[in-house]
């Protein structure tokens, strides 16, 4: 059922959005496992539609899913940061951070009454930081290797992805738990601040507040400092 992934493959040198474009693959009944890639993107957007800047060197691709565990968009962070390997970290719920950079974004969209979802994911594999925005000089990372990589990096992340997308929930936590960025720090949200204190079983943040345990999940998380976006 999530095995498989990668096949059929449709890549455009440039489009707006593999998002997008996965997007209407999946309203005309592509199959489970199709992936859309492009080598830049006019229009990519991450979570909370922020523009998701791609200059030469980054691994763009989006991935439909006819069927997908309760804990996808973690499930997709743990096996980006497989892909990634090292001190990878998760920045909750699905940023893949190294040395505290941002070096890969996920972007997972669905519609269950039509069966499917889409899963974008954004990697800096040979970007060179000063490609970026200024703006993002500060936060962006890249793994750091070479052009030539990129098609090796996906085949290694598809088949990361495969696992996790199979793995059982409580496994899925765990290996979540190990590389969680945001362990002990500070944050803040649209009805607070607090410290971060782990995942629970159903994958929402837990945060101790000075009125107490609170509870998030991803829709109402808004970090508040340039050391968190």
């Amino acid at each position: 059922m999530t095995g498989g992934l990668g096949t059929p493959r449709l890549h455009f040198r440039t489009t707006d959005s593999t998002n997008a474009r996965a997007r209407e693959l999946a309203a005309r009944g592509a199959p489970h496992g199709t992936l859309v890639t492009a080598s830049s993107q006019s229009a990519g957007r991450g979570r909370q539609g922020r523009k998701w800047s791609a200059p030469e060197g980054s691994l763009l691709m989006s991935v439909l899913l006819r069927d997908w565990p309760g804990l996808l968009p973690l499930a997709c962070a743990v096996a980006v940061a497989d892909a990634v390997g090292g001190d990878a970290r998760i920045k909750w719920p699905n940023d893949v951070q190294v040395e505290g950079r941002k070096v890969a974004g996920i972007l997972v969209e669905a519609r269950p009454q039509e069966r499917w979802a889409v899963v974008g994911i954004g990697v800096n594999v040979a970007v060179s930081v000063s490609d970026l925005p200024p703006e993002l000089h500060a936060t962006a990372g890249s793994l750091g290797l070479a052009r030539s990589s990129v098609e090796p990096f996906l085949s290694s992340l598809l088949g990361a992805l495969s696992a996790r997308l199979v793995a059982p929930p409580s496994e899925i936590v765990a290996a979540f738990r190990e590389r969680d960025a945001l362990l002990g720090r500070s944050i803040t949200w649209s009805g607070g601040s607090g410290q971060a204190n782990g995942i629970d079983e159903e994958g929402r943040l837990v945060v101790e507040g000075p009125d107490g345990r609170v509870v998030l999940d991803a829709g109402e998380v808004h970090l508040g400092s340039d050391s968190l976006r």
